[in-house]
C-alpha cells in the first residue's frame, strides 16, 4: 500500500485545482478518524479519502465517468473494498450502490468535510480551532448555508452507528489534525 506521501505525489500528478487537493486532504483526515473510531484499517481509510477524487480533472466535463475512472486509476494501489467505495461514493454516476461501512463512511466524510470547512471560513479568524459542534449543528439545519452539501449523505454516519453530533465532533477533531495543510 502507498504511503501518504506517495498518495499526495499522485494527487499532484493528476489534480490541478488546489481547493480540490485540500478537499481530498480533508476527506482523508475524516476517513482516518472514522477508521480509528470503527476499529478499521486507518491507513486504508485515510488513503481512500485522499485518493477518491483523483479522476476529477479528467472527468469534470463528463461526470458520468467520475468514480469509475478513479477506481481504474487506483487498481492495484487500493484494495478491492476501497475501489468499491470509490465507485459507490459516485453511485449516481456509476450505478454502484453503497453497501458497506467503508462506502457509507466515504460518502458521509465527503459531505461533512464541505460543511465543516464552510463553517470554519465563517469564523472570525477562519480557523478550524474556532468551530464547535453546536456551530456545525446549526449550519447543518440551515439549508441555505453551504447549499451544495448533501445533508442526506452526512446522515449516512448513522449507518456507522454514529449520531450526527458524534460525527460532527469526530470530523472537527480530525480536520484540526490537518489544519495547517488546509490553511485553516
Amino acid at each position: 500500500m502507498l504511503s501518504r506521501k506517495e498518495a499526495l505525489e499522485r494527487i499532484n500528478e493528476h489534480v490541478l485545482d488546489e481547493n480540490l487537493k485540500k478537499h481530498m486532504i480533508a476527506v482523508s483526515a475524516i476517513m482516518k478518524g472514522l477508521g480509528k473510531k470503527l476499529n478499521q484499517n486507518e491507513k486504508e481509510w485515510e488513503l481512500l479519502g485522499l485518493l477518491h477524487d483523483i479522476d476529477y480533472d479528467e472527468t469534470k466535463d463528463n461526470m458520468e465517468k467520475h468514480g469509475s475512472v478513479s477506481a481504474k486509476m487506483l487498481e492495484g494501489i487500493l484494495p478491492e473494498d476501497a475501489l468499491h467505495s470509490v465507485k459507490a461514493h459516485a453511485h449516481m454516476f456509476t450505478g454502484i450502490e453503497p453497501e458497506t461501512i467503508m462506502d457509507w463512511g466515504l460518502i458521509a466524510a465527503d459531505a461533512i468535510s464541505g460543511l465543516v470547512i464552510a463553517a470554519a471560513l465563517m469564523m472570525p479568524n477562519k480557523k478550524l480551532a474556532e468551530v464547535r459542534v453546536k456551530t456545525v449543528k446549526k449550519k447543518f439545519k440551515d439549508k441555505s448555508f453551504a447549499r451544495s452539501v448533501n445533508r442526506d449523505n452526512i446522515k449516512m454516519c448513522e449507518k456507522l452507528g454514529l449520531s450526527l453530533e458524534e460525527f460532527y465532533e469526530l470530523s472537527i477533531e480530525s480536520l484540526k489534525e490537518v489544519s495547517d495543510e488546509l490553511g485553516l
